[in-house]
């Protein structure tokens, strides 16, 4: 996987022997328990044994049963994506096997610009199409979330208007044969979309709590729902922040899009795009082509991160 490091994906703690372990999608999880549906068309509660196997939704497992009217997952199968945010401290996994990012914003509550910039970058990381959803367009205040909107459409991405109380059929389209994760801040209106669009997405949440015995909505879980045969979409937690420790320099560069032809071509090899002649972000900037503050995120994000020394 480009530019990250993919946890474990091999259990610390082998099937009983002569036990063949099913194979199955998740469908939700909430800390150490998952809901697994097999190919089959059942659906399992299953846990982990031991401690070094990290699972998202959207991943194929193998798993066996304990024989409690549970299952154990043993093995987590080949994965094409993993979208996930980490920090110094911890990595927190999203969604996996997903092919685009869907980011929700909204006027209220208030949005971050570098939390929609930081989404984009891990997408990008991950080769996934991202797109920006911008929810509650019947609000007086939407008109002056516009301008801020149009940075992200400039760089090339669908910027979706919508109010998902009154559902979301603009969206119908980019979700057709694609695993999608939707992501946003707390507020934003994701819970209110998944439920416009899918009916049955509201009992879905009990039944998930029940299943995992959290007796909690899907604010705190992270839960799949199949849209037909080939697509599906992942709701997660709302988020505050979105960490990228786990990418490299490399990646989070080559996040930014219009940089992508202009990296490897400044005349010293450990440029810092600063003040060094012959800088080809530098230049690129003075012909605006590049927008000063694009090198400013880029700068801060590889600080962040702790990337800059590795960078240049």
């Amino acid at each position: 996987m480009p530019g990250a490091r993919d946890p474990a994906t091999a259990s610390d703690a082998a099937a009983p022997q002569g036990v063949i372990g099913a194979a199955g999608l998740v469908t939700a999880a909430f800390r150490r328990h998952y809901l697994v549906r097999s190919d089959e068309g059942s659906t399992i509660s299953c846990v982990l044994r031991g401690r070094t196997l990290a699972i998202a939704c959207g991943d194929r497992v193998r798993w066996f049963s304990s024989g409690l009217g549970e299952g154990v997952i043993e093995a987590v199968l080949p994965r094409s994506t993993l979208f996930y945010r980490s920090d110094a401290r911890r990595e927190k996994l999203i969604a996996a096997n997903v092919t685009q990012v869907l980011g929700m914003v909204a006027p209220d509550p208030p949005f971050d610009d570098e939390l929609v910039h930081r989404w984009i970058v891990a997408a990008e990381s991950s080769a996934c199409r991202f797109v920006l959803i911008a929810n509650k367009r019947d609000l007086p205040e939407f008109a002056a979330i516009r301008p801020r909107l149009a940075q992200f459409a400039a760089l090339g991405y669908p910027v979706v208007e919508i109010c998902a109380s009154e559902g979301a059929g603009a969206l119908a389209p980019l979700l057709a044969g694609q695993h999608s994760v939707l992501i946003g801040q707390s507020g934003m209106g994701k819970s209110t979309l998944i439920n416009r669009m899918l009916p049955g997405a509201a009992a879905r949440v009990g039944e998930v709590s029940a299943a995992l015995h959290t007796g909690r909505h899907t604010t705190t879980e992270t839960t799949l729902y199949p849209i037909d045969a080939s697509s599906w979409i992942v709701d997660s937690p709302g988020m505050k922040e979105f960490g990228l420790g786990h990418l490299s320099a490399d990646a989070i560069e080559r996040g930014f899009v219009e940089l992508r032809a202009l990296l490897g071509t400044c005349r010293f090899r450990n440029c810092r795009h600063d003040s060094e002649p012959g800088c080809a972000i530098r230049e690129a900037i003075a012909r605006s082509e590049v927008k000063p503050w694009r090198l400013a995120l880029l700068q801060q994000l590889l600080a962040d991160s702790g990337r800059r020394a590795q960078a240049w």
